[in-house]
């Protein structure tokens, strides 16, 4: 279980920080709900405790493990499928994953596409997606800002 203060990964949506663990009742059901606040996209979401497994919500990763990340986007294009809609679901799945790594390797493939092809208006929102998710991960991993972090990421891929 999570306590408040704890800084957690939410596929999908990215990093947070839990704010607190209130008890709600929704449709005449009382459950605790962690308040998980994403400063990135400067939401707050209500996630049910009883189902966080389900849900895949993880710790932030710890600094050390930053210095690999940032190594996996300064890789080699991965081999992707050559049909954009193909590509856009294998995509899909590894950020529903919540890996990090998997994270980065979209990102930095889809980085890699742009600057040679050019991206779909899908693959486009897509990276847009993940860059916010990985970014709120490398913040609250390293205590680094939202500039920093790009910073980071566009040194990588060059």
């Amino acid at each position: 279980m999570f306590k408040i203060g704890d800084k957690v990964v939410y596929p999908m949506h990215g990093a947070g920080i839990i704010e607190g663990i209130e008890e709600k009742e929704i449709l005449g059901e009382k459950k605790q709900y962690y308040i998980l606040s994403l400063p990135i996209k400067n939401m707050k979401v209500m996630l049910p405790v009883s189902n966080i497994e389900g849900l895949g919500l993880r710790e932030v990763i710890e600094p050390s493990e930053v210095d690999y990340v940032i190594q996996v986007l300064s890789d080699e294009q991965s081999e992707m499928h050559s049909n954009w809609n193909r590509r856009y679901r294998d995509n899909m799945e590894k950020v529903k994953s919540g890996d990090i790594i998997e994270v980065a390797m979209v990102v930095r493939n889809l980085l890699i596409l742009d600057k040679e092809k050019g991206l779909s208006t899908g693959e486009r929102k897509m990276l847009t997606n993940t860059k916010q998710i990985l970014v709120s991960e490398l913040i609250l991993a390293r205590g680094l800002n939202e500039v920093e972090v790009e910073r980071l990421i566009k040194d990588a891929i060059a």
